[in-house]
Order: C-alpha cells, then structure tokens, then sequence
C-alpha cells in the first residue's frame, strides 16, 4: 500500500513539472486581464458627462447652469432727473445718458455728486442734439457709439444682441456692468410714475443667486439705487427700441451693452 501511495504521488510532482511556465502566466494575465476590464466597466459611470441632456418628444435639449455667487458692484447713483427737475424734456428722457454717465464713472473710479450728474445729463443731451440730431429715446448703437465713443471717449463697451438670463449674469460674475433697454411699464416699479415710461434704459450692477434678483441702478427714480427687480421681471421687459421720440417699436429684441474696465 505504501509503495503504491508512493507511486501515486511522483506522477503528481511530474505532471506539474511538466506544465509549460508560460501556460501558467497566461493563466495569471487572463485573470488580471479580466479583473482590470471589470473594475474599468464598473467605474465608467463615475465621469461627469461634459453635457447633460434630456430627451422630450424624441428632441435633445442640452440644459445649461450659470454657476453664480452674490455680486453687487459699487457704482455711483444718479438719477435721470438729479435735482427732481422733470420738466427739463433733457432729463425727462435722460436715462440713456443716466445710466451711461454711471458706468463711465464706475469704470474710471470717479465720484458721481447729484451738482456732476445733472451737468453731464445736460451736456450729453445737448451734444447729442447737435451732432446726430437727437437725444431722446437713443437705442443701444446710439448710446455705444455717440455717448460712450464719441462723448465720454470710453472704448471699453460691447453691443451683445439675443441675450439670456444667463448671458447677463456671466458677464456680471466677470466684473462687468450691463446696461439694458426697457419697456418701464413690465417693471412694475412702484416709484415710477403711473404706468412708467415705455422706453427706458437701466444699469444692471449685480445679481443675487439666494433670491434670484438683478441688483441694478435705476435712474428713473431717486430712489433707484440699488434697487433690485425679480430676474424673469427684469428679463421679459428688456426690449431695444429705435432712436428718435416714441418711435414705433417694430421687433421685440432683448439686447445690452457690456461695460469692462
């Protein structure tokens, strides 16, 4: 019985001997092989898609998320009417002029004192008037080209058509100010006269994530500054309208202009 247990057990050690040693590295990468495969199969839904999209109706809608904090920049007030004087038809329709004379002033660091302000909304409007004819109602290329260009010799200004919600908060978490055209009456601002002005021109310097407002100077009112609008509010009453007095308003565009120090 011995001899054969003994018998038994050389067979064994000659059969392993004999296994080619590569046959068993093959055996060994195979398992390491699969073993990777799976734990890079298993990890493939760890990687953020770069855009996430949804299906509705057999359509692809690609959802985009402005990531934004609080910002609210210090601008100097004024508004369009400094001294309350309302019958003057230059500060009676001197928002353009308002708000651009705030952004100027914010982007070369000047103090803006109510004496200042009603100067320059005076002096823009006559300017205006005796170069290109006009100062009332004056739309976004206007207000780019004679009064920023022209009149304050400031370059850093950009006209950006189509704009979103979005799109104005992005450039306000650069740094930046926006200033939008209006139809007055959709704000629903309380301090303006009934039913507010139909075209009206505001300087956008913030925006607040928590409570979802715009923070803006609004010149069409003394107590306009800092005043804050709910965004879709702001944004469903921005509309660029023509240069000239009530001219009609023949597209419904929503357009700013960007101001960058």
């Amino acid at each position: 019985m011995y001899y054969f247990a003994s018998i038994i057990l050389m067979l064994v050690i000659f059969f392993v001997w004999q296994v080619p040693k590569n046959q068993i590295e093959n055996i060994e990468i195979n398992q390491a092989n699969t073993t990777i495969e799976v734990l890079v199969e298993e990890r493939k839904d760890l990687k953020p898609p770069a855009v996430v999209k949804t299906e509705t109706n057999n359509e692809q809608i690609k959802v985009e998320t402005t990531i934004s904090k609080l910002v609210d920049q210090v601008v100097p007030f004024t508004s369009q009417a400094p001294f309350g004087g309302w019958s003057d038809e230059r500060q009676q329709d001197g928002c353009e002029e308002a708000s651009a004379l705030m952004a100027v002033y914010w982007a070369r660091g000047d103090k803006l004192s109510k004496l200042v302000a009603w100067e320059k909304i005076s002096d823009i409007s006559d300017f205006e008037l005796r170069n290109y004819g006009e100062y009332r109602d004056i739309t976004l290329d206007d207000v780019v080209d004679h009064v920023f260009k022209d009149y304050f010799s400031y370059e850093k200004v950009e006209l950006q058509a189509n704009v979103s919600i979005d799109d104005i908060i992005s450039e306000l978490n650069k740094g930046n100010l926006v200033l939008a055209p209006m139809d007055g009456q959709k704000l629903h601002n309380p301090y303006f006269t009934a039913p507010g002005p139909e075209r009206h021109m505001i300087v956008i310097r913030g925006y607040d994530p928590t409570t979802k407002e715009f923070i803006t100077n609004d010149p069409g009112t003394k107590r306009g500054e800092a005043y804050r609008y709910n965004e879709d509010i702001l944004y469903e009453a921005i509309r660029v309208y023509p240069t000239g007095y009530h001219e009609e308003i023949k597209k419904d565009e929503r357009s700013m202009i960007i101001v960058r120090k």
